[in-house]
């Protein structure tokens, strides 16, 4: 069994991770965590030369050692609990990353933990965890936490 655990390095994901780590599953089940790293610009006009925004790499670079630090700390998690959890941080919009994936790593089962946003909030920036169950491949399974967990 695969199971790919999408994180994004808050308390909703290492729920999320706990989640798994304190389920019971067969021998040899395999747990890619994933974080999905959404640079700021997908493409720049051409006009724009290599080095013209550098402060935007930065902030990139910054963004995806954060990212690797956050799925090493879930695999630990994961490890301690007898998976064999690989991390991995990827460059993409994080929904379709997410999904691309889950089909690349051929998963069983995806992770994600939800923010609960409601109302406007969540109409504004939409439902990573609820976009991903409607659209993946395979069983989703989505980690709530109370306000105050």
């Amino acid at each position: 069994m695969k199971i790919l655990l999408a994180t994004d390095g808050s308390r909703y994901s290492d729920a999320a991770a706990k989640v798994i780590a304190s389920q019971h599953y067969p021998d040899g089940v395999q747990v890619q965590v994933l974080r999905v790293v959404e640079p700021a610009v997908y493409s720049t006009p051409p006009q724009m030369a290599a080095g013209y925004a550098p402060e935007m790499t930065l902030r990139l670079a910054e963004q995806v050692k954060e990212a690797k630090e956050s799925v090493e700390r879930a695999a630990e998690i994961l490890r301690k609990a007898g998976f064999r959890a690989e991390p991995r941080v990827i460059e993409s919009e994080i929904r379709s990353g997410i999904l691309d994936a889950a089909a690349e790593f051929g998963a069983d089962l995806i992770v994600v933990g939800s923010h609960g946003e409601k109302g406007l909030r969540r109409f504004l920036i939409g439902s990573v965890a609820e976009f991903v169950a409607r659209h993946a491949p395979c069983s989703v399974l989505i980690v709530r936490i109370g306000p105050d967990s």
